[in-house]
């Protein structure tokens, strides 16, 4: 059974909401120096200094056209690359790390943040970038700077820009054998089931990262709130009976077998109570075998 913590993504009040998170019982709040137009980092420090036992997991790779400006006057991008939003650059990726680590106080995670957007169908070019990305951040893991790193993608992983093994590899490669590679991220949810099957039928990444010793996230368990306009009510009743259609669908991706962290962005404390009791009685995996046969909202 996955755990749900707060996913900062297009939530407004990013305070509120994490205070609201941390008092229901999450044990993480995943965020990105991106989000909230680059106001989310400082906002979420003091929540973070009054529940110091709730890690935070952030992001580089990303960047808004007002930091990447930044990013081009210190000189750790190229001059005409702030409208660019994203780069592996090693030197970028070291400076957004640390100013995270300051904005927040602390990293417990540092996601490389969708990599496969930097690939351009050249895998050899693309698992270049994130080993380098990758000794980047062991520096900055070994210093104490930060706890770990991984890797949040949205569709690394089934457009095979990488798997799980390729991914040890490159952490073995930039690290050693003591490497801080610690987590993945991606989506999961009814409309994006992938992962979902495979890991019932005992494969996938989130099988293979779980082995491994690694830390499984899943994203966007609502793909982005769509999936509420999409849901039909007699699926809502058949993944749990007198549930509401939030609840069900939430329910339908945190039974993932293989899953450890599920992100959601609610916001009051009766949402968190009525995801924790629900979460509580997960899917058996023949019930969400079930619910899968049930052709997909479109």
């Amino acid at each position: 059974m996955a755990e749900p913590a707060l996913g900062t993504h297009k939530v407004r009040a990013v305070p509120e909401a994490a205070r609201t998170a941390c008092e229901g019982g999450s044990r993480w709040i995943d965020t990105a120096p991106n989000y909230g137009g680059c106001t989310v980092h400082a906002e979420l420090r003091p929540v973070l200094e009054e529940f110091p036992a709730v890690r935070v997991a952030t992001k580089t790779g990303f960047y808004t056209r007002a930091q990447g400006v930044a990013a081009v006057e210190a000189g750790v991008l190229h001059a005409g690359m702030a409208e660019a939003r994203h780069s592996l650059a090693p030197g970028f990726i070291d400076w957004q790390t640390r100013h995270s680590t300051r904005d927040l106080g602390r990293a417990d995670i540092v996601f490389v943040h969708n990599p496969e957007t930097v690939g351009h169908g050249d895998r050899d070019r693309l698992h270049a970038q994130i080993r380098a990305a990758f000794a980047v951040l062991e520096d900055l893991a070994t210093s104490g700077l930060i706890g770990g790193y991984g890797v949040a993608t949205w569709s690394g992983f089934t457009e095979d820009a990488f798997t799980i093994p390729e991914l040890l590899t490159l952490a073995r490669e930039a690290g050693g054998p003591g490497h801080h590679l610690a987590a993945v991220q991606q989506p999961v949810s009814l409309v994006m089931a992938h992962p979902i099957t495979r890991a019932l039928d005992g494969r996938g990444p989130l099988v293979q990262a779980r082995s491994a010793g690694l830390l499984t996230f899943a994203s966007a368990p609502l793909h982005g709130g769509e999936l509420l306009d999409l849901v039909t009510p007699e699926l809502v009743e058949f993944i749990r009976p007198n549930t509401a259609p939030a609840t069900a669908c939430l329910l339908a991706a945190g039974s993932c077998p293989s899953l450890d962290v599920l992100l959601v962005s609610a916001s009051t404390r009766n949402h968190w109570d009525t995801l924790v009791a629900a979460l509580d009685d997960p899917l058996t995996d023949t019930e969400l075998r079930k619910v899968l046969d049930v052709p997909a909202p479109r």
